[in-house]
């Protein structure tokens, strides 16, 4: 059975700010998928993913992502 993983997504603004998006549970499907993506859809809004952390604490995944302007 697939239990997920909790993962937290912050935005890193202009000027360096970190603000959460979100936490929500994804499937592993989910989490393996990031090996092979770039950008990421939340809330209608997208993203490039610029790194990733797990805290082996708190069994959390934590993305930094950057918005996309949309022009």
């Amino acid at each position: 059975m697939d239990n997920g993983m909790n993962v937290i997504l912050f935005e890193k603004r202009p000027d360096g700010e970190l603000v959460r998006i979100e936490e929500r549970s994804w499937t592993m499907n989910m989490v393996a998928a990031l090996e092979h993506v770039n950008y990421i859809v939340v809330g209608g809004r997208e993203y490039e993913t610029i790194e990733g952390r797990l805290s082996v604490d708190t069994g959390k995944l934590e993305l930094l992502l950057v918005p996309m302007r949309n022009d």
